[in-house]
């Protein structure tokens, strides 16, 4: 649970925001120069707020070129705002030196045409001369994303490139103490939300309703930057689970289950499953399809501790073929699953037995993830439970408490 509350005081020592920009700065360097690199090129809206703790507005997410930062040799943060943005930033954002805010040459995933090849042309020379400015020219340059275009301009104008995101993704994976914080915070709301939806869903909404209610909930709480879904899916939209909602309407003595997926405060995202029975009680068969999920859950957490793999959690579950009659594991791609969160909703690790049992990642203290299991009854109904933790010294900190051992039935 958090350890205090959602916003700053002078009277608790709370979250040091300072010292997380500080430590994150820091984890990235130290990941690039292992890495043999002079500087790591940030496409990706998660790695530009993890060395410049600036905020990507929605409309610039997934849209690489817009904006985009740079860390060089041992200096600070270099970021390229969109526009005159930057104007803002130096406002905001104090801890980027003024000369480092530059705005950025955007080619818009290509939407700019012919014009495309001439931004790049621009963007290239100006990464290559802050590379000059830290003097690691003469180095590699990591990056986290390209495209054909920078693939062509990086050619043309000797950029020697190599892989940027395996060294930010190490980075990321290992949070700090107020990032754990934050991801306590994170956990409470979520379980707040579940809270709220025992109190508002009733036989008759339609799940867009109450995704609707609960997006709106969320947003009330200070931090709260985005919502990236609340997936609230009922009756034969849980089995296979689709992982959207719908204008279905809720029947009485449905099944349904509701993710808070990638709610994100201060940037730090969530992922919480939890299953209802709505209007009516759940039959011996769904209570038994539910204490098999929550089987395989729990045997995943119980394996989690410093030292081990994300083999030996993974292999907690059950194959594909013997769950569910599957030939591939890839058939049953994320319904026996754990991922990191942080500042995505996918940093490292992943467990899961198509990437697990052959290519294993150490656990690590520090790291924060979820894991999730689910089951059910082919276009009828299915439950899906997910549970958020840190891991500490000891083993796994269970951060989302709202209950979990059985069917949580609304009447």
């Amino acid at each position: 649970m958090p350890s205090f509350g959602t916003v700053g005081t002078d009277w608790q020592e709370r979250i040091d925001w300072a010292r997380l920009r500080q430590y994150r700065i820091e984890s990235a360097r130290e990941r690039m120069m292992t890495a043999g690199l002079g500087a790591v090129l940030c496409m990706y809206d998660e790695n530009t707020r993890y060395i410049t703790a600036t905020l990507s507005p929605g409309w610039t997410r997934l849209k690489p070129g817009l904006r985009y930062s740079m860390l060089a040799g041992d200096g600070a943060p270099i970021l390229f705002e969109n526009g005159d943005i930057g104007f803002q930033i130096q406002r905001h954002c104090p801890w980027i030196p003024v000369e480092n805010i530059h705005y950025a040459y955007p080619w818009v995933k290509g939407a700019a045409g012919p014009a495309s090849r001439a931004e790049v042309k621009k963007f290239t020379a100006s990464i290559k001369e802050e590379m000059r400015k830290a003097g690691v020219a003469d180095m590699p340059l990591g990056v986290d994303f390209v495209d054909v275009n920078m693939l062509a301009e990086f050619q043309e104008q000797d950029v020697e490139w190599r892989d940027g995101m395996t060294p930010l993704m190490e980075a990321r994976a290992i949070k700090n103490q107020d990032e754990q914080e934050a991801m306590r915070v994170v956990a409470a709301i979520c379980d707040a939300a579940h809270v709220e939806l025992t109190s508002f869903v009733k036989p008759g909404m339609t799940e867009n309703q109450v995704t609707a209610h609960i997006m709106k909930f969320c947003y009330d709480f200070p931090g709260v930057e985005d919502i990236e879904d609340v997936i609230v899916s009922s009756g034969p939209n849980t089995w296979p689970n689709w992982r959207t909602f719908s204008d279905r309407i809720i029947r009485p003595g449905d099944i349904l289950f509701m993710d808070m997926a990638a709610l994100t405060w201060n940037g730090y995202k969530s992922c919480m499953y939890r299953t209802y029975c709505v209007g009516g009680k759940p039959s011996q068969e769904q209570k038994d399809i539910y204490a098999q999920a929550l089987e395989w859950l729990n045997a995943s957490i119980d394996a989690v501790k410093p030292g081990v793999t994300t083999r030996d959690i993974a292999s907690r579950w059950p194959s594909a073929k013997e769950a569910w009659g599957y030939e591939e594991e890839e058939q049953a791609a994320a319904n026996l699953w754990g991922h990191g969160l942080g500042l995505a909703q996918y940093d490292m690790p992943v467990v899961s037995r198509i990437y697990s049992m052959d290519h294993p990642v150490e656990i690590k203290e520090g790291m924060s993830f979820a894991l999730e299991t689910q089951h059910g009854k082919m276009l009828q109904w299915g439950v899906r439970l997910e549970q958020m933790l840190l891991v500490n010294d000891k083993g796994p900190e269970v951060t989302t408490l709202f209950p979990i051992d059985e069917i949580t039935v609304i009447d």
